[in-house]
Formats: C-alpha cells, sequence, structure tokens
C-alpha cells in the first residue's frame, strides 16, 4: 500500500490524512488504480486516494507506488481497501473530489438506487463544496442479467429527476449537472474499463455531478 510522502503537510487537524497542499481526490472503485495513477501523474500538487473492496487487482501498483519517483512511485497516490459503506473514519471531510466511474456489482446498485447507508457514507468524507461525479455505463441487452440480478431499473429521465436526484438530494448532495456522454467522449476517461468497452455503441453511458451542500 502506498503511503503519503514524509514531507506533506496535513489539511486539518479532524483526520489523520496527510496530502501534497491542492485537494484530495478519493477515486471509490479504482480497480486497477490506473485513473488515480494516471492523474496523479499529471497533478503532482493534489493528492489521490483509490478504494476498492477487491485488493487483488491493486497488488500491483500499489507496489509500484511505493517506488521512489525516479523509479515510477508515486508520492500522492495511496490505495486503501474498504467497501464504500464502510469507509474508514480517518477519510471524514477530507474529500474535494470524489469519483465513481463504471462501478459494477454491489456499487453499481448503491449509487443507481441512491442506497441511504452508501450516500451518507459518501457525503461524511465530502470537504466543504466537494464535487461528487459519478459515471454509468450500461448496455441495455449485454447487461440484462446483471441489471435484473441488481434490480436497477433504466436510467431514464423520469426515474434521475423524480426518484434518485431526490434520494442524494436528502443525503445532502445538490445536482449540478447530468447528461449522456457519446462513446468518443467516454472512451478518454483513463480507467480500465473504459478502454475495454471502447466502440461498443449500445452502451449508454450516463454522467451525475453533485456538490455536497
Amino acid at each position: 500500500m502506498a503511503a503519503p510522502s514524509d514531507n506533506s503537510t496535513g489539511k486539518n487537524s479532524t483526520n489523520l490524512l496527510n496530502h501534497t497542499g491542492e485537494g484530495i481526490v478519493l477515486d471509490i472503485g479504482t480497480g486497477d488504480g490506473r485513473f488515480v495513477s494516471a492523474l496523479a501523474r499529471q497533478n503532482p500538487h493534489k493528492f489521490y486516494i483509490g478504494i476498492d473492496a477487491n485488493t487483488k487487482a491493486l497488488e500491483k501498483i500499489s507496489m509500484k507506488a511505493t517506488r521512489k519517483p525516479n523509479k515510477g512511485g508515486l508520492p500522492n497516490v495511496l490505495f486503501i481497501q474498504a467497501a464504500v459503506e464502510n469507509l474508514p473514519e480517518e477519510l471524514n471531510e477530507t474529500a474535494d473530489e470524489i469519483h465513481i466511474h463504471f462501478p459494477w456489482g454491489s456499487l453499481l446498485r448503491a449509487v443507481v438506487l441512491g442506497e441511504e447507508k452508501v450516500l451518507a457514507a459518501l457525503r461524511r468524507i465530502c470537504a466543504p463544496e466537494c464535487v461528487v461525479e459519478i459515471i454509468i455505463g450500461i448496455d441495455e441487452e449485454r447487461d440484462k442479467s446483471e441489471r435484473e440480478r441488481l434490480g436497477l431499473p433504466g436510467l431514464s429521465g423520469e426515474y434521475l429527476r423524480e426518484t434518485l436526484v431526490p434520494k442524494y438530494e436528502k443525503a445532502g448532495f445538490e445536482l449540478l449537472k447530468n447528461g449522456v456522454l457519446n462513446s468518443s467522449e467516454w472512451a478518454q476517461i483513463e480507467t480500465s474499463w473504459a478502454k475495454k468497452l471502447q466502440g461498443n455503441e449500445d452502451r449508454k453511458v450516463n454522467y451525475l455531478v453533485f456538490g455536497a451542500v
């Protein structure tokens, strides 16, 4: 597991997390950590945290992040094993940005259904004015069995407006914007899932951006 650099400065006295000075970015359901690693290299003055309940995909990238910077290490990266509903208390009020990209399984169900426990956990880790970006990609035919297993509704405008957004609002978020990404747009997102799904014109990719209030 990567750790904060020794010369980083604490953001505030209410948590144990250190960072490098220009915001803390969390990637929940980070998978193999590609988004975290790519963005951390582009933005060395931000501190990136990848969180996933499954550590198997993280093992290789976590070890690489602990190397010295001249050998490919990333001192502004930390990986944590945790389920979204049980995020460590040390993360309370730390996140300036939260990203959830192409979630699957229980995480997909949580964000699409607006599960109260998960939304409360997300709100708990938000710093003032935190922005939460959620990108959901579902192919109605290929993912039919998974949708049925998870009990997911279609992400229609009516469902978003009348059911989902009010749940986020109740949890302490306001919708800043939402829409649908075309395939050329979502293929540019720095995640392994986005790269694997390139060329699937039938996959509808919705995005929602919330602000903590």
